[in-house]
């Protein structure tokens, strides 16, 4: 059923990643996908075309990314791409929750991994990812710290005001993801 399929694209917009393509559909199903009773899914004709389209850049959401080095300044950038993306994508409700999480990531990053990281945030029609992916393979840890311990609080602030949140080891490192519901 057709409708298999806009309940897992709908399911993968909450996570961050791989943008899920549809290619090579027989034509009714291509119909039924793109004619709008489900969500008037983008489908293509091969696999070679829609690979085509990822590659240039318009197979996934909008996204701004950056590349960012492990300094004390990569948080205020961080913040100040949080700041455009929820502008640019009119979600001014979200500046705050977002420049936060963007904030927390790029910090641990920073602090932890010590080396050049990539922060991406991303649109998706009902949610707004934030993601960085470092080079340390090592995975983040929510703790608890003591009240008289300094730092230690950037995750929990994250599990606090993000939808999810986790952590996932790709090729020379991790990527740390947030979702906050747009």
């Amino acid at each position: 059923s057709p409708a298999v399929f806009t309940a897992l694209i709908l399911q993968a917009g909450v996570w961050p990643g791989i943008p899920m393509l549809l290619c090579a559909a027989k034509p009714e199903v291509a119909e039924a996908l793109t004619s709008g009773r489900y969500g008037r899914l983008p489908v293509h004709t091969t696999m070679a075309e829609g690979r085509a389209v990822v590659a240039a850049g318009r197979g996934g959401p909008p996204a701004m990314v950056d590349r960012l080095l492990p300094t004390t300044a990569a948080a205020r950038h961080a913040r100040m791409m949080a700041t455009e993306a929820c502008t640019r994508w009119s979600l001014p409700d979200l500046i705050g929750p977002a420049c936060l999480i963007a904030s927390e990531l790029v910090t641990n990053a920073a602090e932890h991994a010590g080396t050049i990281m990539t922060l991406r945030i991303s649109r998706r029609p009902r949610y707004l990812h934030l993601a960085v992916r470092d080079g340390s393979p090592v995975e983040p840890k929510l703790h608890r710290p003591e009240l008289t311990e300094p730092g230690g609080r950037g995750l929990l602030l994250v599990d606090s005001v993000a939808v999810r949140w986790g952590a996932m080891p790709c090729r020379d490192g991790k990527v740390v993801w947030a979702t906050l519901a747009a």
